[in-house]
């Protein structure tokens, strides 16, 4: 917008040029046109960076009287182009909408010379210039200024497209990480137990060796499958329904455990079922490792609005210090993304006591 005016400034000043040189009009017009396409195209561009009305204020005033000398030493368009710019010039230095009626309202008044009539028409004729000057420019303003913000929103929206990409990946190396804790820590434990009590009885007892020696390798597959499953990234749903899964999880508990199913049974969203079976599977883990319990309840309990599932032992307990471990940790994140909560207490003594709650 700059660069127009400026080009429409200098073409002004040379219509006056050639109307000195070949119409014989007076040098003087010359003289002040020069002055004002000088200030207009090297002042403008400085007095629109300064903060401030004082400097824009000077500005129209040394410029407004420069063009009425010049319309009134040569009346022709040049010096009627110079009041155009003027006017466009006060509209891009954002001066209050006053200041800029003022200026078109006293533009006219450099016809006061001539006859009423004709004065009257061509004082029309200049307002309706400089009003069709004023609201381009303030359109142009405004389509640059809605650029300007767009641009800015589509920089802002590949912000926050890196970010989300960012979380999403941050979540998935998190979900990763969950299954591989819940799924190989829990399968590595059974085979841990199961190489175990293998040893024991090898000496006496060949054949229950060998049993206990086919489920731990049974669950070892199962482990590499987590294993394949979790690197791939793909979350497989768990097609066996969930009081079932969980009767799995009490047969391999290690110690003596009873299930408890409670209401009516219903489905679940695959990762509501998942979440319950995560923890249940947490639960007997950390029994088998550090409770040292004699007896371990599991409830699956089908709430109204809610299902949750309590793993309950009866074993030392601890003092807190175990949930902050990194299955607690995953835990606690899957519930957190469904919308559930997560509950573990435990005292010296007393065991521990291990629950998930999901809306479903």
């Amino acid at each position: 917008m700059n660069r127009a005016l400026g080009v429409l400034t200098c073409g002004a000043f040379l219509s006056i040029v050639l109307g000195v040189l070949g119409s014989g009009e007076p040098v003087p017009a010359l003289v002040f046109g020069a002055v004002f396409a000088l200030v207009a195209t090297a002042g403008f561009g400085w007095v629109r960076t300064r903060d401030g009305w004082v400097g824009k204020a000077a500005y129209v005033g040394v410029q407004l009287p420069l063009a009425f000398v010049t319309f009134t030493i040569s009346a022709g368009v040049g010096a009627t182009l110079f009041l155009v710019v003027l006017v466009s010039q006060c509209v891009l230095l954002r001066l209050p909408l006053p200041v800029i009626a003022l200026v078109i309202a006293v533009v006219p008044l450099v016809h006061l010379g001539m006859a009423l009539g004709a004065g009257l028409r061509e004082g029309l004729s200049t307002l309706v210039s400089v009003l069709f000057a004023a609201v381009i420019t303030e359109l142009l303003v405004r389509e640059q200024r809605s650029r300007g913000e767009l641009a800015e929103a589509h920089a802002k929206l590949r912000d926050y497209a890196t970010q989300a990409e960012r979380l999403a990946t941050a979540q998935e190396r998190n979900r990763v990480a969950r299954d591989i804790h819940d799924g190989l820590g829990h399968s590595l434990t059974v085979v841990q137990m199961q190489v175990k009590a293998a040893r024991a009885v090898l000496p006496t007892d060949p054949g229950k060796a060998d049993e206990v020696l086919a489920k731990a390798q049974e669950q070892a597959e199962n482990a590499l499958a987590e294993v394949r499953r979790s690197v791939k990234a793909l979350r497989e749903p768990r097609s066996t329904p969930l009081p079932d899964a969980l009767r799995a999880l009490v047969s391999e508990a290690g110690v003596p455990a009873e299930l408890t199913v409670s209401g009516a049974e219903r489905p679940l969203p695959a990762e509501h079922r998942e979440a319950l079976f995560r923890t249940a599977q947490e639960g007997l883990t950390n029994v088998r490792k550090h409770a040292g319990a004699g007896r371990v309840e599991l409830v699956l309990d089908y709430a109204d609005a809610s299902v949750r599932v309590v793993v309950r032992d009866d074993g030392a307990g601890t003092n807190g210090g175990a949930s902050t471990g990194f299955g607690l940790l995953g835990l606690r994140e899957r519930a957190g993304q469904l919308g559930g909560k997560l509950d573990f207490t435990s005292a010296p003594g007393e065991g521990s006591a291990l629950s998930m709650e999901v809306p479903g």
